[in-house]
């Protein structure tokens, strides 16, 4: 189906086409974000918005978007092909994954199962909530279509989706065949999703309606200005201090560590800056260890614990002291250990280094630092909870470059973004 066919299809049910305008200009990505993968995964051309499918991840619109109707056309190549599209997006990923919470309408050729199919499941995803407008056979926040009406590979199918005070419905090729209600958020990113097959859009357009001006419309966050530090291909970016080469490398959009040797830098050099890290443990510990029970002052209480040994970090600013330690300590990750540790440290800094709680998550599980340092204050946020607050890292660097610990530990980092703080 054309644009122009589009249009007069959308004249018709809306009664005008002048508030419609392209949400895709055809000629480049204007409008467009890229998320979290490489510059290459996407890219406009004769008209299209073309996706090589790889790294899996998400390109979204440039802001938020409340009540709309959202139209376009996708086609698979591959009679496997998936990919979706994302609306009241939050604009990064969740933790550990490379999806955003969304709600996703399925873009999806070649299954047929009981839970979910190729024909338009609309469903909550990665802490969106919706109730699917049919119960599905399992209970899930997920509405299978009423009927098979998606087009095989090399074929154009059309998609309306209507997104209005927290209810979705989706028309594939000219009928509603699936939707939810009671959807939160209820503003938020419109994304792309790439999931490993190449798939092309076209022809999209968008028509906003009024906003509901209610208190139930819940918001996407606003983390929007970050810029992702790993494209989900490849090192670009990032070189490797020592260590035998592959000790880290890019696999399934994350960066994965042997624990062997070598620190992994960023080429970039930082001042001021809110860094987001996801991680987690791989693989076996280096064995029992007894290690320190601290007080609330930084102090070794004498009191030890035996714990599975695993030890890795984040370098702030070029500066191996200035260290988020990531560990299995009883004190737990996010204490900055070069300071605690530093008798020629005020008390009031060694105590500010120790984190108040320990936050992490079970070993094997991904865990999110939120890492703000301005100046020579550094406040930590592991899982939601924070750790360390404007603690004072003093001679810290003014600026340098950021790196992932090798501390003989196996590891994994996703979803490395980073938000460049005004000085002053």
């Amino acid at each position: 189906m054309s644009l122009i066919t589009t249009l007069l299809l959308s004249c018709f049910c809306l009664g005008g086409t002048e508030e419609f305008r392209p949400l895709f200009n055809g000629t480049d990505l204007d409008g467009w974000v890229h998320v979290n993968g490489a510059e290459s995964t996407w890219r406009a051309e004769s008209g299209m918005l073309r996706c090589t499918g790889t790294p899996t991840c998400v390109l979204r619109t440039d802001r938020m978007y409340e009540n709309f109707v959202l139209e376009l056309e996708w086609r698979h190549q591959d009679p496997q092909g998936n990919a979706g599209v994302f609306v009241w997006s939050d604009p990064l990923p969740a933790k550990g994954v490379p999806f955003t919470r969304a709600i996703e309408v399925q873009v999806m050729l070649g299954a047929e199962t009981e839970n979910y199919t190729s024909e338009g499941d609309i469903f909550s995803i990665w802490g969106a909530t919706m109730t699917p407008d049919r119960p599905h056979p399992n209970g899930y926040q997920r509405c299978l279509p009423s009927e098979a009406r998606t087009l095989g590979a090399g074929e154009w199918n059309h998609y309306r989706i209507e997104c209005l005070d927290g209810r979705i419905t989706l028309a594939v090729n000219g009928k509603i065949v699936s939707g939810g209600y009671d959807v939160n958020p209820r503003k938020g990113f419109i994304c792309l999703e790439a999931e490993g097959s190449p798939i092309d859009f076209k022809d999209l357009i968008i028509k906003e309606l009024p906003p509901s001006n209610s208190a139930l419309a819940e918001v996407a966050n606003d983390a929007e200005e970050y810029v992702t530090l790993f494209n989900g291909l490849d090192l670009t970016g990032w070189r490797q201090d020592g260590g035998e080469e592959g000790a880290w490398k890019a696999a399934q959009g994350r960066i994965v560590h042997d624990g062997s040797a070598g620190h992994l830098w960023t080429t970039g050099s930082y001042g001021d800056f809110v860094l987001m890290a996801d991680w987690r443990w791989v693989g076996e510990s280096q064995g029992l260890r007894d290690r320190p029970i601290l007080g609330i002052d930084g102090a070794e209480t004498g009191e030890t614990v035996e714990v599975e040994e695993r030890d890795s970090g984040i370098y702030l600013r070029g500066n191996d002291k200035s260290q988020v330690n990531i560990w299995e300590w009883p004190a737990g990750s996010g204490e900055v250990y070069g300071y605690r540790t530093d008798s020629e440290m005020p008390p009031e800094v060694r105590a500010a280094t120790t984190p108040r709680t320990r936050a992490d998550a079970k070993v094997g599980s991904w865990n999110r630092f939120v890492i703000t340092l301005r100046g020579d204050r550094l406040t930590v946020n592991l899982n939601g909870v924070t750790v360390i607050e404007r603690a004072q890292l003093p001679g810290i660097p003014a600026e340098g470059p950021i790196a992932l610990q090798s501390h003989h530990s196996a590891i994994e980092f996703t979803n490395l973004f980073i938000l460049k703080l005004d000085s002053q």
